[in-house]
């Protein structure tokens, strides 16, 4: 019972963090690793502050409601 809920559980936490697009980081750290693995990775902090002005830059990149 309690493999089945824990299951369930990570399912639902994966679903909302794709959902959310909280995972774009993770996927991120993984790509700079693997494709460039002499480069610095970014804190978290600056790659969402980076990803912000890209965004605001060129609204097709993400998802703007003004």
């Amino acid at each position: 019972m309690r493999s089945a809920l824990r299951r369930a559980y990570r399912g639902v936490r994966w679903y909302v963090r794709e959902l959310t697009d909280e995972s774009a980081y993770d996927r991120y750290v993984a790509h700079v690793r693997r494709e460039h693995p002499d480069a610095e990775v970014p804190s978290r902090r600056d790659f969402e502050r980076l990803r912000t002005q890209r965004q605001e830059k060129d609204p097709r990149q993400g998802f703007r409601c003004c």
